[in-house]
């Protein structure tokens, strides 16, 4: 590892890595450094390169000469710069971070993370979207991944979660159908990151323990605002076990403290245009500038013995455990601090698995989780080529590692022994076996007995529109016009009549005012059946926190402001972790009344409205005033159109003229108005007004 340590505007700054770690540690011994004073250009062998401009040529004018080595290493390794991607989940980004356990789950796992108040854990999480190819939009109406490596004081432990709280299907035997259905026509290779297309849809009305997910899909949730603002959970059902063997099943929860905030369809549509990074690069703006993401984690826990006392079967992943019936406990946090050095070796190359797991926590017989532990691995080897995949940073234990395993490409590990079997006498029988009550891994010793069966594990796994209902029910009036608004979309681009038709008839069961509207729309005939009879609802699902802290505001400004008002309004929204952006004809800086400077940070041709959350009004003056005016009025009129927070400047009163089809909700005016700063900041936490007409 190269010790430089000259100021280089390429090697991160030291804020990047403010909390090291036994991970971060680990990670230093590989981190180079290739560009500052007396860096010299080599080829990958060691050797000083003369000239790295002009290949070698027989002759000034003449063909290139196959001894050119230097020209065929550089052009055979970028030609081999990439992998393949992932099936699925192949968009994303990830960040480091820590693990602090709030209080002991010793009586129900001996996992040594989880054992003392305060553990800290390093962690790395990934991020990603489930259907586009590695190249497709951040804001695509998709289902998210959320998987968090911990690198354990026991060898790693992988939990992959989702931003639903359901599966798509019931069984892994149906996967690589629903994925083939939700990917783009194979005929025509389009469309991409998005299931608006016949093949998904017909896939939908004849698999329909679907229903549920889609609820969700077509849901706020399947927008999410940013990652720092969304739920997870690993949907499937898991196993604790306590230094005593007893079991425990077990489902997790990722819940962000910022709360769970999501785009508006047009929003998600439109960013996914202007800017397709627009997630990744709220990640990175945040780390960046401080304002950690941070997510609580909880479990649902439910004793071995009450396994059949719900209404639903505790391993099936097209199923929620409503919150009401299996309360969650939040047992600690994840705080993401540090940002990847290297997108490729890190984020790309990471791995996980739902079967790398640590003693004291186990599968249970759920059919997707049981398929999930074969796929995973395997994939990995296929896509990064090499069975050595732990030996790869970012997937490295920071624990010891003993074993037998050897060779297989990208072997780095310079394994000495002799001896590479077991059992042995040469070596004395090691690396040895770790006996349970030592902390070695042992499978809980479940019962099983039966015939073989395709069978599906129990008869509420044919009950396919209960919780689709429970979920409708637990959603507000605004939320469910934007449902019927996002089903009509979609469904809008699929050609077959016959598939809309069975779409409708299907969702009837779970709301025939929803599916009658969403028939009217699409041009089919209203469904002749009903909903089913559920009346219950879960308040969990649409309760969350609202903040201003790490908002994003633009600043709509020209020259000629009032200084004095401006910097203090501004002064006040970054006090509470408001994100400010000023937004002006031109880089550079605007000038105040009173001489005040304040820098530019983008202009109008190159940012949107859709890109903040919030807008305040500034106004002034430009050297094109008629096109500066507009732009501060496509910026007013999207805002308002999305019921975004407006505050509103002295100096810009001529811009909002109140009319009778616009009560102004969620519009602040700074005009006669001392409390401005304050009831700006309570608007923007607020962050939509849906009563505004």
């Amino acid at each position: 590892m190269s010790k430089d340590k000259e100021n280089n505007p390429n090697q991160p700054d030291d804020n990047r890595r403010p909390f090291n770690n036994e991970k971060d540690e680990q990670l230093e011994q590989y981190r180079e450094k290739n560009t500052g004073p007396g860096k010299d250009m080599t080829d990958d062998a060691g050797f000083k390169i003369s000239n790295d401009r002009w290949s070698l040529k027989a002759g000034k004018r003449g063909p290139t000469l196959f001894q050119d080595f230097h020209f065929y290493r550089k052009q055979s390794h970028f030609s081999r710069e990439r992998i393949p991607e992932k099936v699925v989940h192949a968009r994303g980004d990830g960040a480091y971070g820590e693990f602090e356990l709030y209080k002991s789950m010793r009586h129900v796992t001996r996992a040594h993370f989880l054992q003392e108040p305060g553990t800290k854990t390093p962690v790395f999480v990934r991020f990603s979207n489930f259907i586009g190819s590695k190249g497709s939009k951040d804001t695509a109406i998709d289902i998210r991944g959320f998987a968090t490596k911990f690198y354990t004081q026991e060898g790693n432990y992988d939990m992959l979660a989702l931003s639903f709280a359901v599966f798509a299907i019931m069984d892994a035997m149906k996967f690589a159908d629903f994925t083939h259905a939700v990917k783009p026509n194979p005929r025509t290779g389009v469309p991409q990151a998005t299931i608006a297309h016949d093949n998904t849809w017909d896939y939908i009305a004849n698999n329909q323990e679907i229903a549920h997910f889609i609820m969700w899909l077509m849901s706020y949730r399947g927008r999410p605002k940013n990652w720092r603002m969304m739920e997870a959970w690993p949907v499937n059902t898991f196993r604790f076990i306590n230094e005593h063997g007893k079991s425990t099943f077990v489902r997790y929860v990722w819940k962000p403290v910022l709360g769970v905030h999501s785009l508006l369809l047009d929003e998600a549509n439109t960013i996914g245009g202007v800017d397709p990074d627009y997630h990744r690069r709220d990640l990175h703006q945040a780390i960046e500038r401080g304002a950690y993401p941070e997510y609580e984690l909880g479990v649902q826990l439910i004793p071995e013995e009450d396994e059949f006392n719900y209404d639903f079967d505790i391993l099936d992943d097209t199923k929620l455990w409503p919150e009401e019936v299996v309360p969650v406990e939040i047992i600690g946090k994840m705080t993401l601090n540090r940002l990847v050095d290297n997108h490729f070796t890190e984020e790309e190359q990471s791995s996980f698995d739902p079967a790398t797991v640590v003693p004291g926590i186990d599968f249970t017989d759920d059919p997707v989780l049981q398929g999930r532990s074969f796929a995973y691995r395997d994939t990995d080897y296929h896509r990064l080529g090499t069975a050595n995949i732990n030996n790869i940073p970012v997937n490295q234990p920071i624990t010891e590692r003993n074993f037998n395993q050897r060779q297989g490409a990208a072997r780095h590990r310079i394994d000495v022994d002799s001896v590479n079997y077991h059992e042995n006498s040469l070596a004395n029988n090691t690396p040895s076996e770790t006996p349970p009550e030592k902390g070695g891994y042992a499978h809980y010793p479940e019962k099983v007995d039966g015939h073989k069966t395709r069978e599906r594990p129990g008869e509420s796994f044919y009950d396919f529109f209960s919780q689709p209902r429970l979920f409708w029910n637990s959603m507000t009036p605004v939320e469910k016009r934007h449902i019927v608004e996002t089903f009509t979309f979609h469904l809008g681009y699929v050609k077959s009549k016959s598939v809309r038709q069975q779409v409708v008839n299907m969702f009837v069961n779970v709301d025939k005012e929803m599916a009658s509207q969403i028939a009217d729309n699409i041009g089919v005939d209203r469904p002749k059946g009903t909903n089913v009879p559920v009346t219950e609802s879960s308040p969990s699902l649409t309760n969350t926190n609202y903040y201003a802290y790490t908002q994003k505001v633009a600043v709509l400004i020209g020259n000629g402001f009032n200084g004095r008002e401006i910097i203090n309004k501004l002064n006040t929204l970054q006090q509470y972790g408001v994100f400010i952006e000023i937004v002006s004809e031109n880089l550079g800086t605007v000038t105040g009344d009173d001489g005040t400077e304040i820098e530019v940070d983008q202009i109008f041709t190159s940012t949107y409205s859709v890109l903040y959350d919030s807008i305040y009004v500034v106004g002034g003056t430009t050297k094109n005033q008629a096109l500066f005016n507009q732009n501060i009025r496509d910026f007013i009129h999207d805002a308002y159109k999305h019921y975004k927070p407006i505050g509103v400047a002295t100096s810009a009163m001529s811009n909002f003229r109140k009319r009778n089809e616009n009560n102004l909700s969620g519009v602040v005016f700074a005009a006669n108005n001392p409390n401005f700063a304050r009831e700006f900041v309570s608007a923007i936490a607020q962050q939509r007004f849906w009563d505004r007409t």
